[in-house]
């Protein structure tokens, strides 16, 4: 048993004073999206991975209704009465609330209980450490009330919690991913139909390292709704001239050159980086599927400069990351990954680069920027389940 578990436990029995023996264990990845990014709103493609960072749960039933939740990663304990749930609980804690909340309202009888938490999935860099937290507690949850729900479903159930408790305006494919990832694979999700195939990333001799620039993401939230509008403008002229088109996932770059000039300048650059990331995704999912390692780097690195110059959601913190990694010897794609504006850079690099890539990151970022990037060298990695413990440690 490994260390970081071990302390799971032990913490539960001391806080809660419960055998060991009856303790359950529960984990949910975080992730990052490789490529296709600001596609899912327009009904477009994705292509995560979940990350070998995760937030594990110890967790034993109550014969109350009681829920008693301790993290250990700020040292406090949320609670709160599943019969009693008009006011909700602040801080970390409404996320857990949030899920029980949405699993009360689908008419599923939850246990009260009693678990302690721990999470490694940095908070603030865009790795989804929120869908982890709720797709954890969601599968603990389920289990100790001996519910079945599919994984497309439980996904569906953490974004309602995140958009309706947490009021984050999250997509699908956080919880989608933490929820149905393979370990060793990347997930082609559909955002229209939420279709999903797994394609195993056989790179035996590579890994994906993650970058957060530690720039606040400042101007994030009203830049995401311009590019929304901005998008919407193009599919209402779009349609006019094309026909049956109801998001911008449904129009080719070959129509899109015919029908280009009617569109204002800048709705022509969004519209344009949006369907050609879609193909991007595509063409990334064929190129791995041939173990073409070369060509999806390529590929992340055409999706970097689409979403710097046509969609402009870069910031110059990313792009110095990003131009540093392509400088490096042994890495083969280098691009910013979430919303943009600030967060995380994902490149995928030779393992026997890895040494070098930090030492120049570290060395060159601080020097030009004044700010220290973290970096996470990531295996990708299984969806959520619940981990096997037997008898008492």
């Amino acid at each position: 048993m490994n260390t970081r578990i071990q302390n799971l436990i032990d913490n539960h029995h001391q806080h809660f004073g419960s055998d060991h023996s009856g303790i359950r264990l529960f984990r949910a990845p975080g992730r990052v999206n490789l490529i296709g990014e600001h596609t899912d709103y327009n009904d477009g493609f994705v292509f995560p991975v979940a990350i070998d960072r995760d937030v594990l749960l110890a967790a034993t039933p109550r014969k109350s209704r009681q829920v008693r939740i301790h993290s250990l990663n700020d040292k406090s304990t949320v609670t709160f009465d599943l019969d009693q749930m008009q006011t909700p609980v602040e801080t970390w804690g409404i996320y857990p609330y949030g899920v029980a909340s949405v699993l009360i309202q689908q008419s599923i009888g939850l246990c009260g209980l009693d678990a302690v938490l721990h999470s490694t999935v940095p908070i603030g860099a865009g790795l989804s450490s929120s869908a982890a937290l709720n797709v954890a507690v969601a599968t603990m949850w389920t289990a100790l009330s001996d519910v079945d729900l599919s994984g497309l479903v439980l996904a569906r159930l953490c974004q309602q919690a995140e958009n309706e408790y947490a009021g984050v305006n999250c997509g699908i494919m956080d919880p989608f991913i933490s929820c149905l990832a393979k370990r060793g694979a990347a997930l082609l999700i559909d955002c229209r139909s939420l279709d999903y195939e797994s394609v195993m990333i056989q790179a035996s001799d590579h890994v994906l390292v993650i970058t957060n620039s530690n720039k606040p993401r400042e101007l994030a939230d009203s830049a995401y709704n311009e590019r929304r509008r901005q998008c919407e403008e193009g599919v209402r002229i779009l349609s006019t001239q094309l026909g049956g088109i109801e998001a911008l996932r449904d129009v080719s770059i070959e129509q899109f050159m015919m029908c280009k000039e009617n569109l204002h300048p800048v709705v022509r650059s969004r519209c344009y980086h949006v369907i050609s990331e879609n193909q991007r995704v595509l063409d990334s999912v064929q190129a791995l599927k041939r173990k073409d390692l070369r060509k999806f780097g390529q590929l992340m690195n055409a999706s970097h400069d689409s979403l710097r110059d046509l969609y402009e959601v870069s910031c110059s913190e990313l792009d110095l990351l990003v131009h540093i990694a392509r400088e490096t010897e042994g890495v083969l794609g280098s691009r910013m990954t979430g919303g943009g504006f600030g967060g995380c850079t994902v490149s995928l690099i030779e393992k026997a680069g890895i040494d070098q890539f930090e030492k120049i990151v570290k060395a060159r970022y601080p020097e030009e920027t004044g700010l220290q990037p973290d970096m996470y060298v990531c295996e990708p990695a299984a969806g959520a389940e619940e981990l096997l413990f037997l008898g008492s440690v």
